[in-house]
């Protein structure tokens, strides 16, 4: 019999679609996440490049990028805003028994959310109208506000991993709240760092994977190619960083929740000269299936010791850790995100030896293909990462203080179906406008570039749907398009 039968049997019947709506929301959000928090920067690196060496390229493409930050910025308000709904809704004993403690995460994030729209309406409406350093420095906090809402969210979060600043009176409520404890609980650190570095060298990937599909489509000209190497380049720098990071916050979670930990690398009893498990499948007996066993090698990356003692899921009563079916989950999800990881470092290490050696980017096409895919694998980690973040946490929705059935909302499972429902059609629509929204951008682009319709407004940029408009740097009015290089085909606006 399944261990973990007991527990399914014992849970309310609200908890299986609560637990999908609130997974679904996430992930479709969090794929706009690191637009969200990285690309303002990417986006002002390009737009300073301009301003210092006069160059309308890079002005063109600083510009573009702010159009596609705002239109993301204003999806992101609809899929932002049903999860903060959602925290209420689907887990009113959390809010109600903690949000006194840990709520403050989400003030800040809600500060950051309103100072961030108003960054980038002044961000937008200055391109035609300020003069340009001054433009440029009024843009200049805005990575600052996106990464004041990235710390008011994983506060929240590393609270609930590790939670502190508090204490129970008799009758188990919360009490005597120390604000900058429950800020800076001990996962905080590592969990913040590394979900920072996570969206910014996502970011970079996704952005620069683009321009990977232009060149791989014969256009080889300035624009592309500028568009590619800057995005990417601060992706590449930051892999390695965010490889270190990766370890960083595994090992504190090794020690701040060994039980999560034992999930993620399927250890059934606690043991030194563990083995590490890449992939296969926790048995209810403890055995694992499948998968390749490197022996040792889990207490060694836990220790740096083959004798280090790992801690197992027997360690804790049954009801107190993740199911066998949850712990492969988020093992699954962990050796995920760590092979693309892994991957992208080869990647990073193959374009680095390139620029080292002949100071140009590499040559192979296969380099160009691995590097238009990287965008699409580096979201799938982040989504990865999150999920063995909340899947290795299981049954706790607060840590050793509260379980997930215990702050489910008591609203009909039926209900809660049905909403799932239409969200799924809504999220449908709204991310199919904004992919509609940027492939019609990407048009208007092509034909600004091609000089078809040069003749409809003043600017290079008018006819664009959203965002700035204005002349190229340097360039008077109705100047021409940058320049192809021979033989690159279509113009340079073919991708954005």
């Amino acid at each position: 019999m399944n261990p973990a039968s007991p527990i399914l049997a014992a849970a309310p019947e609200q908890l299986l679609p609560a637990r999908e709506l609130m997974a679904f929301t996430l992930a479709s959000h969090i794929i706009l996440v690191p637009l969200g928090v990285a690309l303002p920067l990417i986006t002002l690196v390009m737009h300073h490049r301009a301003l210092r060496g006069n160059d309308p390229v890079a002005m063109l493409l600083a510009r573009r990028w702010s159009a596609v930050m705002a239109v993301q910025f204003a999806v992101g308000i609809v899929t932002g805003t049903v999860l903060s709904f959602e925290f209420g809704l689907l887990w009113p004993g959390m809010m109600g028994r903690w949000g006194d403690v840990f709520g403050i995460g989400f003030g800040v994030e809600a500060w950051a959310f309103f100072l961030e729209a108003i960054l980038i309406a002044i961000y937008l409406y200055g391109w035609r109208r300020l003069k340009p350093w001054t433009h440029f420095w009024l843009g200049v906090p805005l990575p600052f506000a996106a990464l004041l809402g990235a710390f008011g969210i994983i506060a929240a979060n590393a609270w609930m991993n590790t939670p502190a600043g508090f204490t129970l009176d008799s009758t188990g409520k919360p009490t005597d709240v120390d604000v900058r404890s429950t800020i800076f609980t001990p996962m905080f650190g590592p969990q913040y760092w590394h979900f920072v570095v996570a969206m910014f060298l996502t970011a970079g990937y996704v952005v620069a994977g683009v321009y990977a599909v232009g060149w791989l489509r014969g256009r080889r000209d300035r624009y592309h190619l500028l568009g590619f190497r800057v995005p990417f380049t601060i992706a590449a720098v930051l892999t390695p960083v965010q490889f270190v990071l990766g370890d960083s916050i595994a090992r504190s979670v090794f020690h701040k929740q060994p039980v999560k930990f034992a999930a993620t690398e399927l250890v059934w009893d606690t043991d030194t000269h563990v083995p590490e498990y890449m992939f296969g499948r926790l048995q209810s007996d403890g055995s694992v299936k499948g998968g390749l066993k490197i022996p040792q090698l889990d207490s060694i990356l836990a220790g740096f010791s083959p004798d280090t003692e790992v801690a197992g899921l027997t360690a804790v009563p049954s009801a107190d850790r993740p199911t066998p079916t949850q712990a492969t989950i988020a093992h699954w999800a962990f050796d995920i995100m760590v092979t693309i990881g892994s991957l992208l470092i080869l990647l990073a290490l193959w374009y680095g030896w390139c620029r080292l050696r002949r100071r140009d980017l590499p040559r192979s096409r296969w380099f160009f293909r691995c590097a238009a895919l990287a965008g699409a694998a580096s979201v799938l980690a982040v989504e990865c990462g999150w999920i063995t973040t909340e899947v290795g946490r299981q049954p706790w929705i607060v840590y050793r203080n509260m379980r997930v059935s215990e702050a489910v909302t008591p609203t009909r499972a039926a209900a809660l179906w049905t909403v799932l429902g239409v969200i799924v059609v809504v999220y449908v629509l709204v991310f199919g406008a904004f992919l509609g929204v940027l492939l019609k951008m990407r048009s208007r682009w092509r034909l600004a570039d091609s000089g078809a319709a040069r003749a409809l407004a003043d600017g290079p940029e008018s006819d664009t749907p959203y965002g700035p408009r204005g002349e190229l740097v340097g360039a008077g009015p109705k100047s021409p398009a940058p320049p192809a290089e021979p033989g690159s085909g279509p113009g340079p606006g073919s991708v954005p």
